[in-house]
């Protein structure tokens, strides 16, 4: 099946440890093939309009962010929808969140449903409260996660069930 979305992420191995087994229960995504992660802006653009002028848009957006160190150090909220790991700092996924919807502004993060995005690493969604905060809790137990960031994924698959998801191209950070 041909890839129907695309996404902009920074990938974050370092947690894995920590939020793959929560993911796998309440992440729709991780079953999806995607890693733990930081979205950047998602939904990108469609599979078909990606070519050589945005790989090289994307390229130069992301060498424009210097690579940095980051340390996931608390849980949050988004009501009690979604648990998420807060960056710190979170400067730098907003400011490769701003370098993108620069060169590409029919890109708008979630759509532009929200006035302000919140850099976060999902732990879980839209499950029962009680499953999330015991996720939360079990993770809290093993902050912080340190991580050093380099790089910026262009994925593409297909929401929905079974692993879809590739990496279609990796992008340095300045």
């Amino acid at each position: 099946m041909e890839p129907s979305h695309s996404a902009l992420i920074v990938a974050v191995a370092e947690a894995e440890p920590v939020v793959a087994d929560h993911r796998d229960r309440l992440d729709q995504a991780a079953s999806w093939g995607v890693p733990a992660h930081v979205t950047v802006v998602f939904p990108f653009l469609p599979p078909p309009q990606i070519d050589r002028r945005v790989l090289t848009g994307l390229r130069r957006a992301a060498a424009g962010v210097p690579a940095f160190f980051c340390s996931f150090d608390r849980v949050g909220w988004f009501g009690e929808r979604v648990v998420w790991l807060a960056p710190e700092p979170c400067g730098p996924f907003q400011a490769l969140t701003a370098a993108v919807t620069a060169r590409f502004p029919a890109a708008r993060p979630y759509e532009g449903l929200y006035d302000e995005v919140v850099p976060h690493l999902t732990i879980g969604h839209d499950h029962p409260p009680a499953e999330l905060k015991a996720a939360a809790e079990a993770v809290a137990g093993k902050l912080p996660v340190r991580a050093r960031v380099t790089s910026m994924r262009l994925a593409v698959g297909c929401p929905g069930p079974g692993p879809s998801w590739t990496t279609l191209e990796e992008f340095a950070l300045g």
